[in-house]
């Protein structure tokens, strides 16, 4: 008889294994089994409040706006079921569509204008001395600012009176005064400004951290070649900066699809509608004419648009990857 040991595991072969003649030695694996135990709960027990909070607060509510979206709601006679008429009547809405159109402009207005300025405040704020983190901090101060605050605060800065802020600095040069967010013709480039200067500094962190990531040898090998700054930042910054870009590209544009806040508090829509986008349509039709059907349809055509765009970036991004 013989012992063959493998992973504390020792089992007895006879001789007739190998024919009455020598004993070759096999290794013997044993499957090992994880046995559960209260560790293994553990990290889910803390996710357990998050999960119940996403439940309770997002997914739930989703899927009742999904529902509500298929209903006529009136509330205490009860919901009557039209399918696909509330989608059928948003699409045809002439304001709807309007304010499609400013929420496009809108958010492409501030996707281009912020990713800009924040690609010019990152190349300013770029390197490791010591001073630029406060800096830095003071530029990004808007990000971290309540949205509501900053509209409040910018909506005292457009007051259209010649003793506004606004209008007295311009004066300074000869400008002025203006109206912005009280006329028709400059309150969505007013409100658009606002965006801009709000989202800029996050851009600005994002292309930081993407500068950071790209090797100085590049730059030192095309300065050598005789590449200018503007020529250096085409060919070298730019590119390496193309995932950085992609991501931006795709926050800005769920970012400006969604835009809300500043809108309600700068103008809420007006003057005349000329700031009017999706998702103040969207409250003015559920809370103002008490059409929650409507409103809950107009809620899930925005999240399709967000969801189609959103893939489509990304697998646009792993395409140009992969060739």
């Amino acid at each position: 008889m013989t012992a063959v040991q493998s992973f504390g595991d020792t089992r007895d072969v006879g001789s007739t294994a190998s024919g009455g003649g020598a004993v070759d030695t096999h290794p013997v694996r044993r499957r090992r089994r994880r046995r559960l135990t209260g560790a293994t709960f553990i990290p889910w027990l803390f996710l357990l409040p998050a999960a119940l909070i996403f439940l309770v607060f997002k997914f739930i509510p989703m899927a009742e706006g999904i529902r509500l979206s298929l209903f006529e709601v009136r509330p205490f006679l009860g919901d009557v079921f039209v399918g696909f008429r509330n989608y059928a009547t948003i699409l045809q809405d002439e304001k709807f569509l309007t304010a499609s159109w400013h929420t496009l402009v809108l958010a492409g207005g501030q996707t281009v204008g912020a990713m800009v300025i924040g690609f010019f405040l990152a190349l300013l704020l770029e390197g490791h001395t010591k001073s630029l983190w406060f800096v830095r901090s003071a530029v990004f101060l808007p990000v971290v600012a309540a949205t509501a605050v900053i509209g409040e605060i910018w909506r005292l800065f457009f007051y259209p009176a010649p003793e506004g802020f606004l209008n007295e600095l311009i004066s300074w040069v000869g400008l002025g005064p203006w109206e912005y967010i009280h006329s028709t013709d400059t309150s969505l480039v007013s409100v658009m400004f606002v965006g801009i200067w709000k989202h800029a500094p996050y851009d600005m962190v994002l292309i930081l951290a993407g500068l950071a990531g790209i090797d100085r040898q590049q730059y030192e090998a095309a300065a050598i070649d005789g590449a200018s700054t503007p020529q250096r930042i085409w060919n070298v910054t730019l590119p390496a900066l193309r995932p950085v870009i992609t991501i931006l590209l795709t926050l800005a544009a769920i970012r400006g699809l969604r835009v809300f806040t500043e809108v309600y508090v700068l103008t809420g829509g007006g003057p005349a509608g000329s700031t009017d986008v999706w998702m103040t349509r969207v409250y003015t039709t559920a809370f103002e004419q008490s059409e929650a059907g409507l409103a809950s349809a107009g809620s899930v055509l925005l999240f399709l648009v967000t969801l189609v765009l959103t893939v489509s970036v990304q697998w646009y991004r792993r395409w140009k990857e992969a060739r």
